[in-house]
Order: C-alpha cells, then sequence, then structure tokens
C-alpha cells in the first residue's frame, strides 16, 4: 500500500510539474499595444534573439534580429544636437522607433529615443528634450 501511494505522488508531481512548466514557456500573444524599446535592449540580445541573428554587411545596420515584419535592427549613429556639438552612438530600431545611447565629448553617456525622418536620417530627443539629428554610418 505504502508503495502504491509513493508511486501515486510521484505521478501527481510529475504531472504538477509540466503543467506549471507549459504555461511558463507558453508563448506571449502579440497585443495590439507594442512594447517601447529602451536605451538598453542596444546592450543585450536574448538568447531568443540570437536565434535570429543576422548580419548583412550590404545594408547599413550592425545586425537585426526577429522575424519577418518584426524585425529590430541595430545601428551605429553619428550627427549633432540642438547646439551643433558631434555625437555618436548606438540605437536598436523597430519600425519607425529606436532609442539608444549617444556620446558626446564633453558629458557622458545620452539616452535617447529616435524615430526615422528620412532613409538613413533619424531624430533623437533625451530626457530633457534635447534634439538630435543623426545619420546611419
Amino acid at each position: 500500500m505504502l508503495k502504491n501511494y509513493s508511486i501515486l505522488l510521484l505521478l501527481l508531481s510529475t504531472f504538477s510539474c509540466k503543467k506549471t512548466c507549459i504555461k511558463s514557456h507558453s508563448p506571449q500573444i502579440n497585443s495590439f499595444y507594442k512594447e517601447v524599446i529602451s536605451a538598453d535592449d542596444r546592450k543585450t540580445i536574448t538568447p531568443e534573439e540570437a536565434k535570429t541573428y543576422h548580419v548583412d554587411k550590404t545594408y547599413q545596420y550592425e545586425y537585426r534580429t526577429g522575424y519577418s515584419g518584426n524585425y529590430e535592427y541595430n545601428y551605429d549613429v553619428k550627427g549633432i544636437n540642438n547646439k551643433g556639438d558631434s555625437v555618436f552612438g548606438n540605437i536598436n530600431v523597430e519600425g519607425k522607433y529606436g532609442a539608444g545611447i549617444l556620446i558626446n565629448d564633453s558629458i557622458g553617456d545620452i539616452e535617447i529615443n529616435t524615430e526615422w525622418i528620412s532613409y538613413g536620417k533619424l531624430k533623437g530627443y533625451d530626457k530633457k528634450r534635447n534634439e538630435y539629428y543623426l545619420m546611419v554610418k
């Protein structure tokens, strides 16, 4: 009787674990609202993104991740701020909008949000609403 009880307990714990594991690894449902890309996104590539990591030297992006219709691109950029100071950095872009980090000779890293304004050209804003005009390298 004790042996049967142990087997039953083992089966129940295994079934319980499988049910929990399935819930935690289920794919996210695409919603109407998109997550906002943050400046920190340019620093890491998740294991899921690594599966779709793609480099193509004929295009201007450094690399891209994701699937057709839902790509995220990484670019090196250079440009000027609204005072005329030179800046350069790295951004991630998904669709029309993106975010990244700029470097200026006189101050430290600047987190920005960007949007495409023309082919290869972006306009960015930092947290203080300073404007940056950028070109893809």
